[in-house]
């Protein structure tokens, strides 16, 4: 079983990750499904209905505004990050938590190490899915890789200068 780190502590993964290619044949009414955008696109009036818990995954080329008049309807945002490289979910998570008001779990999947923790974290993400090549404990430690933070972000909307 997959770890996750969540809310600040690792926890087992209990969601079924939908691959991108997924259709709803043989799926489980009760089973918690994150399922990828285009499955929801094509799908949602019979997700809609299902009794298990539901989530959406966006890959990163990817917009936040394709869900955004149907954000109610989800309890995990997964945002993928196929590389270390490519950062253009740290963007959507901001947009999610401070323009579209979003407050349930917005999840970073893929390729996600220790080192972005911190700052995905200041962008509103509040649970990832460390590479499995990784150990999600010692990845539990980049939230704290930093005592003091200067600029705002979603966890803390005042500058330095405005706490003094």
């Amino acid at each position: 079983m997959q770890r996750i780190i969540k809310n600040g502590e690792v926890i087992d993964e209990r969601w079924h990750l939908l691959p991108v290619d997924a259709s709803l044949d043989g799926i489980s009414n009760s089973d918690d499904l994150i399922v990828p955008l285009a499955l929801w696109l094509q799908s949602s009036h019979a997700l809609k209905v299902r009794d298990g818990g539901l989530g959406v995954w966006l890959q990163s080329h990817e917009q936040i505004e394709d869900i955004v008049d149907d954000l109610k309807h989800f309890q995990v945002i997964a945002l993928d990050f196929p590389a270390f490289t490519d950062g253009r979910h740290f963007s959507s998570a901001r947009l999610l938590r401070e323009r579209y008001g979003y407050q349930g779990e917005i999840r970073a999947i893929g390729d996600v190490l220790r080192d972005q923790l911190f700052f995905m974290q200041r962008c509103g993400f509040d649970a990832f899915a460390v590479r499995p090549d990784r150990d999600p404990y010692d990845a539990l430690k980049g939230l704290s890789d930093f005592s003091v933070t200067y600029q705002t972000g979603v966890d803390q909307p005042l500058p330095l200068f405005r706490r003094r």
